[in-house]
């Protein structure tokens, strides 16, 4: 079940029940995409109808953000656990070893991919590595390659680390033409390779993640956060007093 946070419909549930019916939907060989949603996705769709109908046709679309999370209980009056794609990644990982998935990844650099596949094959030998993509950078991709190499390996869900809105983007045009499910998941390979260090765990459990990177990356993130952060807060002002909680 989804419900409207102001301009894109998550998916409402606990990350344990997703699991379940991830697992059902990948032996079934059920194509799809799944995005992981943060202040910064929503406030993209508010500002780009296209791209919000993008992230609305989704198969699911979790609460990534702790703002998103919380913002259940402001408007529906409904506890919402987050589902964080940095989290979701290492433990669906664990998933797809126990099952023998055959996974790929599209995204990142080379480099990058290199660490994934060395950590996977020494502490997930089960799972099969079928696909590593690292689109080339300034140069057009050749995605009808990427999608053919998908279907003939034979691979259950990809894992695409484009970086929001053009992972999202690019789920949406050829999801249908796959047969996996695929995983919209931004910067979460570093952080997992354990080349860039994540934040605490008492900022992330707090909603104070977002300051975390700040504090690394000032120059390229006070914008975004300044922009998305300011504008979310206003709009779920409005939202909340638009409409009084409701139970479902």
């Amino acid at each position: 079940m989804k419900k409207r946070i102001i301009s894109i419909d998550v998916n409402q549930g606990s990350e344990k029940e997703y699991f379940r019916i991830l697992t059902e939907k990948i032996h079934q060989k059920s194509n799809g995409y799944v995005c992981f949603s943060n202040v910064h996705m929503l406030i993209e769709a508010y500002d780009d109808k296209q791209f919000a109908e993008v992230v609305n046709s989704a198969t699911y679309a979790f609460p990534d953000g702790f703002p998103i999370a919380k913002s259940f209980k402001i408007l529906y009056g409904k506890s919402q656990e987050r589902i964080a794609g940095m989290d979701f990644l290492p433990k669906f990982l664990a998933v797809c070893n126990r099952e023998k998935f055959k996974v790929g990844f599209i995204g990142s650099t080379d480099e990058v991919l290199a660490e994934v596949q060395e950590k996977i094959s020494t502490s997930l030998p089960d799972v099969e590595l079928t696909v590593l993509i690292s689109p080339p950078f300034g140069q057009q991709w050749n995605n009808q390659a990427y999608i053919e190499q998908i279907n003939r390996t034979g691979t259950d869900l990809v894992f695409v680390a484009l970086g929001c809105p053009k992972q999202e983007r690019w789920m949406h045009q050829h999801y249908q033409q796959t047969n996996a499910m695929l995983f919209g998941i931004g910067g979460a390979l570093p952080t997992y390779t354990g080349l860039i260090k994540r934040a605490p765990q008492w900022m992330a459990r707090y909603g104070f993640e977002w300051l975390y990177r700040l504090i690394k990356e000032p120059k390229r993130m006070f914008k975004r956060y300044f922009y998305t952060n300011t504008k979310f807060l206003y709009l779920l002002t409005r939202e909340g007093f638009r409409k009084k909680p409701t139970k479902s």
